[in-house]
Parts: C-alpha cells; sequence; structure tokens
C-alpha cells in the first residue's frame, strides 16, 4: 500500500487527519509561497496547495501527496495573521458584524502515476457584532496571533462566530468532506469495513 504524505506543519490539519482514522507522515513542504501571482484568491489557494504538493513528491516514491492551503478573504482581498496585538485587533475591527470567505485550496497527487486532483472549499463565516472589549478580551488571549483573520474557531474564537455557511473543518484548514470524496479517486476510502 501506498504511503500517504501531508505536506504541512499545520497541527490543525494533522489533528483533522488523524480524526478521521487516516494513517499518515507528516513533511511540511518549505515551498515558497508568492502572494502576488494576480490570480483570485480560490486559484491562488489551489496553485499553492499544488505547489506544496509538488515540492513534497519529489521526495518519495510509491506516496501519496496530501497538500492545502487556506485563506481568508474579506471584500475581495486576502486577510494575512496578524503579528501583533494592534494588528490582530485592527482585524477584528474590520470583521465584526460582517461576513467573510474561508478559502482552503487542497491537493492530491499521487507520485508514481503523476495523478493529480486539486479543489477549492468556500465556507463562509460571520462573526458576531463585538463590542471594543470584547474583542480586546480575545486579543489579551493572545489566540488571535498567529491565526489568518485573527481568530481560531476551534478554540475561544469560537464565541465570536455568529454562524458559518458550509464546512466548519474547512474553517480551520481542512475541508474533510470534499477531501474525503476525492481520496475515493486515488483508492482511499475512509468509511470501508
Amino acid at each position: 500500500m501506498k504511503r500517504i504524505m501531508l505536506a504541512s506543519a499545520s497541527p490543525r490539519r494533522r489533528e483533522l487527519l488523524e480524526k478521521i482514522g487516516l494513517k499518515f507522515e507528516v513533511e511540511p513542504s518549505n515551498y515558497a509561497e508568492d502572494m502576488r501571482s494576480g490570480l483570485s484568491p480560490d486559484e491562488l489557494a489551489r496553485t499553492i496547495s499544488l505547489g506544496k504538493a509538488r515540492a513534497v513528491a519529489v521526495r518519495h516514491k510509491n506516496a501519496i501527496i496530501i497538500a492545502a492551503d487556506t485563506f481568508i478573504v474579506f471584500r475581495g482581498k486576502i486577510m494575512g495573521k496578524p503579528g501583533t496585538e494592534a494588528e490582530a485587533r485592527k482585524m477584528l475591527m474590520r470583521l465584526r458584524g460582517k461576513p467573510h470567505s474561508v478559502i482552503t485550496g487542497f491537493t492530491i497527487l499521487d507520485v508514481d502515476k503523476d495523478k493529480v486532483l486539486t479543489e477549492s472549499v468556500e465556507t463562509v463565516v460571520h462573526i458576531k457584532n463585538l463590542t471594543p472589549e470584547e474583542i480586546n478580551a480575545y486579543v489579551k488571549s493572545k489566540e488571535p496571533l498567529g491565526k489568518a483573520g485573527a481568530y481560531a474557531i476551534q478554540g475561544l474564537g469560537s464565541v465570536i462566530v455568529a454562524r458559518i455557511e458550509g464546512d466548519y473543518f474547512n474553517v480551520m484548514g481542512l475541508p474533510l468532506s470534499a477531501l474525503v470524496e476525492a481520496l475515493k479517486e486515488f483508492g482511499i476510502h475512509v468509511l470501508r469495513s
């Protein structure tokens, strides 16, 4: 049987694949992401996930590579990860009371067959109309730092989300439903007795 490789250092993606019982190894891609390509956010997410998969594939035989890249998109622009509390506060002030999109591009690549499948999934997230005091309290928790869009839905950030439209796990960084369906094309069936 072919080895499955997760081309990501993300602890969330690792945790999600473990939850569905997939046996895999982790090898971060170290792919240099170019955010200035002029592509739409969904095209860019797919392109970067493909680049990550190919970067790991060149080092392996008899393997299936899974890679992904996730963006927060607000009013057509990609939001990055805040490095400071001030940046996190500013991002959350922009997002409060408004919807934004979480877009994940993922790629599955069979190294030996050079078979590739790349998709993107969008989930719409509605952030509550937070008060400045609520934003400050959340920022003080330090959770928003280094998180795309300045929140983590699987943590304390869950209390700032009013609702979502789409795949919850996509917001965490890996759209499990779409991924499991796509894996079937590579002979990998998560639900098989």
